[in-house]
């Protein structure tokens, strides 16, 4: 499984900004993936996952302003991330993991990105 974020930047409070992972190696129908993200000092945490059939969490700091979705045909998964704040400023990930549990506790993920970053000011 590979997984290739893309889409990070540097954005002003207030703006949007989305977020792409380009997936190999898998099929949607066994997987779960997500989004993730690390801020320095902090652990990592869930963001937004979406389930094989659809289902998505959210954590509760992105609740109304975020949103994840995904193009089955392309493989490739998004996150919209809309009234970013500067809290919202962290490296973000892309995870996937075998199963139909979309959970927001990164350790339950195998496979990981490398990473984009996100800056809001």
């Amino acid at each position: 499984v590979q997984l290739v974020e893309s889409g990070g930047g540097s954005v002003q409070a207030g703006e949007s900004l989305r977020l792409s992972c380009a997936a190999s190696g898998y099929t949607h129908i066994d997987y779960c993936v997500g989004w993730f993200r690390l801020t320095p000092g902090k652990e990592r945490e869930g963001v937004a996952t979406i389930a094989s059939n659809g289902r998505t969490e959210f954590a509760d700091s992105v609740k109304g302003r975020f949103t994840v979705s995904r193009d089955i045909a392309e493989n490739t998964l998004y996150l919209q991330m809309n009234s970013l704040k500067p809290e919202d400023t962290a490296m973000y990930y892309c995870a996937a993991k075998v199963g139909n549990w979309n959970g927001l506790v990164p350790a339950e993920y195998d496979y990981w990105g490398q990473g984009t970053q996100v800056t809001v000011s």
